[in-house]
Protein backbone atom coordinates (compact mmCIF):
# COMPACT_ATOMS: atom_id res chain seq x y z
CA UNK A 1 0.00 0.00 0.00
CA UNK A 2 0.91 3.24 -0.85
CA UNK A 3 1.74 6.26 1.31
CA UNK A 4 -1.44 8.07 0.04
CA UNK A 5 -3.20 4.67 0.37
CA UNK A 6 -2.28 4.71 3.78
CA UNK A 7 -3.39 8.45 3.99
CA UNK A 8 -6.82 7.97 2.45
CA UNK A 9 -7.23 4.82 4.87
CA UNK A 10 -6.05 6.25 7.87
CA UNK A 11 -8.63 9.46 7.44
CA UNK A 12 -11.79 7.35 6.45
CA UNK A 13 -11.21 5.78 10.22
CA UNK A 14 -10.47 9.42 11.82
CA UNK A 15 -13.74 11.16 9.94
CA UNK A 16 -15.73 8.30 10.96
CA UNK A 17 -14.33 9.16 14.41
CA UNK A 18 -14.62 12.46 14.71
CA UNK A 19 -18.31 12.98 13.38
CA UNK A 20 -19.77 10.11 15.19
CA UNK A 21 -20.73 8.35 11.12
CA UNK A 22 -21.61 4.87 13.17
CA UNK A 23 -23.44 3.57 10.47
CA UNK A 24 -20.76 4.47 7.76
CA UNK A 25 -17.94 1.84 7.25
CA UNK A 26 -14.00 2.99 5.73
CA UNK A 27 -14.68 0.73 2.58
CA UNK A 28 -18.15 2.68 2.02
CA UNK A 29 -16.32 6.10 1.63
CA UNK A 30 -15.98 7.73 -1.56
CA UNK A 31 -12.65 9.50 -1.82
CA UNK A 32 -14.12 11.37 -4.56
CA UNK A 33 -17.28 12.28 -3.02
CA UNK A 34 -18.43 15.37 -1.90
CA UNK A 35 -17.62 15.69 1.82
CA UNK A 36 -18.99 18.81 3.10
CA UNK A 37 -23.04 18.96 2.16
CA UNK A 38 -22.90 15.32 0.33
CA UNK A 39 -24.49 12.53 1.79
CA UNK A 40 -22.93 11.74 4.99
CA UNK A 41 -24.23 15.02 6.15
CA UNK A 42 -21.44 17.14 6.69
CA UNK A 43 -22.51 20.52 7.86
CA UNK A 44 -19.92 23.61 9.20
CA UNK A 45 -19.93 22.06 12.36
CA UNK A 46 -18.25 18.71 11.67
CA UNK A 47 -15.97 21.27 9.18
CA UNK A 48 -14.60 22.60 12.97
CA UNK A 49 -14.00 19.38 14.15
CA UNK A 50 -12.06 18.14 10.86
CA UNK A 51 -10.00 21.37 10.41
CA UNK A 52 -8.97 20.80 14.39
CA UNK A 53 -8.29 16.87 13.87
CA UNK A 54 -5.65 18.04 10.31
CA UNK A 55 -4.66 20.92 12.55
CA UNK A 56 -3.77 18.84 15.68
CA UNK A 57 -2.94 15.28 13.76
CA UNK A 58 -0.93 16.90 10.33
CA UNK A 59 0.49 19.93 11.76
CA UNK A 60 -1.39 21.98 9.06
CA UNK A 61 -3.40 25.20 9.47
CA UNK A 62 -6.41 25.88 7.18
CA UNK A 63 -7.00 29.15 8.24
CA UNK A 64 -9.85 30.50 6.13
CA UNK A 65 -13.20 29.30 4.44
CA UNK A 66 -11.26 29.42 0.92
CA UNK A 67 -8.98 27.24 1.62
CA UNK A 68 -11.17 25.24 3.81
CA UNK A 69 -14.21 24.90 0.37
CA UNK A 70 -11.66 23.54 -1.17
CA UNK A 71 -9.54 20.41 1.08
CA UNK A 72 -12.77 19.55 2.98
CA UNK A 73 -14.39 19.30 -0.88
CA UNK A 74 -13.72 15.48 -1.24
CA UNK A 75 -11.57 12.76 0.90
CA UNK A 76 -9.08 12.90 -2.22
CA UNK A 77 -8.75 16.51 -1.76
CA UNK A 78 -7.83 16.58 1.89
CA UNK A 79 -5.18 13.74 1.23
CA UNK A 80 -3.65 15.89 -1.36
CA UNK A 81 -3.84 19.00 0.96
CA UNK A 82 -2.34 17.19 3.52
CA UNK A 83 0.64 16.05 1.23
CA UNK A 84 1.58 19.14 -0.03
CA UNK A 85 1.56 21.14 3.36
CA UNK A 86 2.76 18.35 5.71
CA UNK A 87 5.74 20.23 7.55
CA UNK A 88 7.43 16.92 8.08
CA UNK A 89 7.51 15.34 4.75
CA UNK A 90 10.06 13.93 3.12
CA UNK A 91 11.78 16.07 0.46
Amino acid sequence: MNIMQELIEELKQKLIDILNLSDVQPEDFDEHAQLVGGELGIDSIDVLEMVVMVEKDYGIVINNQEVGQKVFASLASLVEYIQENAPDKPS
